[in-house]
């Protein structure tokens, strides 16, 4: 891998020219190794040479989610997705001057395994109904802690800081991700295994009592840390920079926490598990820095045409020089606002970014909510919508059907906490007034005591808030 600051501010023609010749080493070198990627191309007669470039990408057809689930006839449909190497393969397609340095070396056997070999998993966290494994070689795993590195370079950490990681202790890239970053830049860590697992009391004993300069954590978990540090007096006088990763961060979000630690900086990230890493912001306003050498990133329209760059569309993910599973033009579903190749005007890096606006695709629901027709009601509005408002502590959405009534029309119930207390009259509406305003949907509100709701969001039990949940049979 290149070095981190070198690669972040090469003229882009140079970021270009690395991306095709990653891109031709996969697809020649690696391509036979991938059972689902050699077969895809095979049925749509797409040869290998047909592939020289990241334009030539378009000439594949998209893959999604459901190309990678299991069924009932390919139980094992995600071992597909992972590079599988046998000797004749090996012999035939993998680079002779890379076998015989590896001979050279006397390691050709490990030096092969480390490659390849996978031995480290992680799942996705089950937007789908099954969770997916990917899985990381020992070359992933040692890609995954520099990616980490270049996560806190980024966001301008240095090795003096001590960082307490709040993600939840599980199998998903998150967790992972901090500890290979910390462990790569030689930076303290408390790896706490969130709410579920050292409890918030503890958490915030620790940020006390080690004086940390970072906060990790999910968005939802780490704004109960801070209004928690706040209701009982507690200050972090040494406290820095917030990191956040697992769901977006709203505007109204990062208003609340700011107005609490007004002095701390509030960074995002975005990940995907199929990606195998995450990207950060270098400042509250910028977009998610892009690692092109280990990657090529577009954004599609509805039809999967690319489009122009700065416009609106669905990220689409190709893995460049990531092995174990891997993907190629795969659609994530999440909608971004933006792709960019201009330098970055808060830091100068000459990397490709995400604009910090993105959405799940996903959360865009049919809802029957009349007699005479349904109507597609974006849910991923609520977070900056309830976020934003002052009155609001906690909040939660439900999707049910009226009475209970499977035949019945659908629901958009909002549980709401205020911070005047169960029993403030005016809140609930508010929110009702609120929502049917900026949403054109009409809830019922109902009013919640704060740690029940806390409780039923599974704050300290999940390893994600449940905040949008669908309980329509």
């Amino acid at each position: 891998m290149k070095n981190w600051e070198t690669l972040s501010r090469l003229p882009r023609r140079k970021i270009e020219n690395i991306q095709n010749k990653k891109l031709r080493f996969f697809i020649k070198h690696l391509l036979p190794f991938h059972p689902f990627l050699r077969d895809h191309l095979k049925k749509h007669a797409i040869k290998p040479s047909d592939i020289q470039n990241t334009g030539d990408l378009q000439k594949i057809p998209l893959i999604s989610k459901q190309d990678i689930l299991p069924t009932e006839n390919i139980p094992d449909k995600p071992r597909q997705f992972i590079l599988q190497p046998d000797t004749a393969a090996i012999k035939k397609h993998y680079p002779k001057s890379r076998l015989i340095k590896y001979m050279i070396t006397g390691n050709l056997h490990e030096s092969l395994e480390r490659e390849f070999k996978p031995i480290h998993i992680h799942f996705t966290t089950g937007r789908s109904s099954a969770q997916i494994p990917f899985l990381y070689s020992a070359r992933d795993l040692a890609t995954l802690a520099q990616t980490g590195s270049r996560i806190f370079q980024t966001a301008g950490l240095a090795k003096e800081d001590i960082v307490v990681n709040a993600f939840p202790f599980a199998p998903h890239l998150a967790f992972w991700q901090v500890q290979k970053a910390t462990e790569a830049v030689g930076i303290r860590c408390l790896h706490t295994g969130g709410g579920k697992i050292l409890g918030t009391e503890k958490i915030l004993n620790a940020l006390q009592k080690m004086e940390a300069t970072i906060l990790i954590s999910l968005p939802g978990y780490g704004y109960h840390l801070v209004k928690e540090a706040k209701r009982q007096g507690r200050n972090f006088p040494k406290l820095r920079h917030i990191i956040f990763g697992g769901e977006r961060v709203s505007p109204g979000l990062r208003e609340k926490i700011k107005g609490m630690f007004p002095d701390v900086t509030i960074l995002s990230t975005f990940a995907s598990t199929e990606a195998k890493t995450a990207w950060v912001q270098c400042h509250e306003e910028s977009g998610y820095h892009l690692y092109p050498d280990l990657e090529f990133v577009e954004l599609v329209d509805e039809e999967g045409q690319r489009v122009k760059e700065g416009q609106p569309g669905e990220i689409v993910y190709t893995a460049l020089d990531w092995r174990g599973s891997t993907v190629m033009r795969y659609r994530t579903g999440d909608m971004c606002a933006g792709l960019t190749y201009e330098p970055c005007t808060h830091c100068g890096r000459t990397t490709p970014r995400l604009h910090y606006e993105i959405e799940r695709k996903s959360e865009h629901k049919e809802l029957r909510l009349s007699k005479v027709k349904g109507e597609l009601v974006n849910l991923n509005a609520f977070y900056p919508l309830l976020n934003g408002m002052k009155e609001i502590d906690e909040w939660q959405v439900e999707i049910r059907k009226k009475d209970n009534d499977v035949f019945e029309l659908d629901e958009l119930h909002v549980n709401v906490a205020c911070v005047h207390g169960e029993e403030c009259t005016a809140c609930d509406v508010m929110v009702e007034e609120y929502v049917a305003r900026e949403l054109a949907v009409r809830p019922v509100v109902n009013m919640h005591d704060r740690q029940l709701l806390i409780n039923a969001l599974g704050m300290e039990s999940e390893l994600k808030e449940k905040r949008i949940v669908d309980r329509r049979v």
